[in-house]
């Protein structure tokens, strides 16, 4: 039974809790370095799809990849490795944009 149910205009926490859950009643077992492996498989079928999309050369034997959905399975895997880390994404975004905020930015 699917009781997962994203907010209309989720925060980035809300992502963070939705795929807790979704791991959760899904029954995966992950480890940090699953999850890892996970991110750099889907990282690959991404890069796989942007160049199809971006005009490249690419085997006609490859299956068809969509790159919005592999966008998406790599951020649901970044998130769920992120979760596995205790890495509060929010409060990690804004403190390294502060850090960033201050570095000085040549051309």
């Amino acid at each position: 039974m699917n009781n997962l149910r994203l907010k209309e205009n989720p925060t980035l926490a809300d992502l963070q809790q939705y795929v807790r859950d979704m791991v959760a009643e899904r029954g995966f077992k992950d480890d940090v370095q699953n999850k890892f492996m996970m991110l750099i498989e889907e990282v690959g079928e991404f890069a796989k799809a942007s160049r199809k999309h971006a005009g490249m050369r690419y085997a006609t034997d490859v299956r068809e990849q969509d790159l919005a959905g592999e966008a998406a399975d790599v951020f649901i895997v970044f998130i769920g490795l992120c979760n596995l880390l205790n890495i509060d994404l929010e409060q990690a975004f804004r403190a390294k944009e502060e850090k960033s905020k201050k570095r000085v930015w040549k051309r």
